[in-house]
């Protein structure tokens, strides 16, 4: 299984990295949510736990816990500006659908 993060997800990552002064990395997980069945949960990550899948790319590590690696397997992590705004976005090989809103998804 693994987790692939883009170029430009890595170079922001490291910004709000040096920026906040502290963290190990993102943390990449899923939560029961919405109307399609799950969310994407994005954090930084503060320390490793034994329970955590650990991917590294262009200086980066994602971590990720077990139990969310059959909703991430294969996930690629990109950052992108469209206009004013700017997110991290998710191109999930396992999404069946998403809902309208685009804020959840099942697999």
């Amino acid at each position: 299984m693994s987790i692939t993060i883009t170029e430009r997800a890595a170079a922001q990552v490291a910004r709000q990295l040096q920026k906040r002064g502290k963290g190990l990395g993102l943390r990449l997980g899923v939560k029961k949510s919405g109307c399609t069945g799950f969310a994407y949960v994005v954090d930084y990550a503060e320390a490793t736990d034994p329970d955590d899948a650990v991917f590294e790319q262009h200086g980066v590590k994602v971590f990720v816990r077990k139990g969310d690696l059959p909703y991430l397997a294969g996930i690629e992590v990109d950052f992108r500006r469209e206009g004013l705004s700017e997110a991290f976005r998710f191109d999930n090989p396992n999404v069946k659908a998403m809902c309208g809103c685009g804020e959840s998804f099942a697999v």
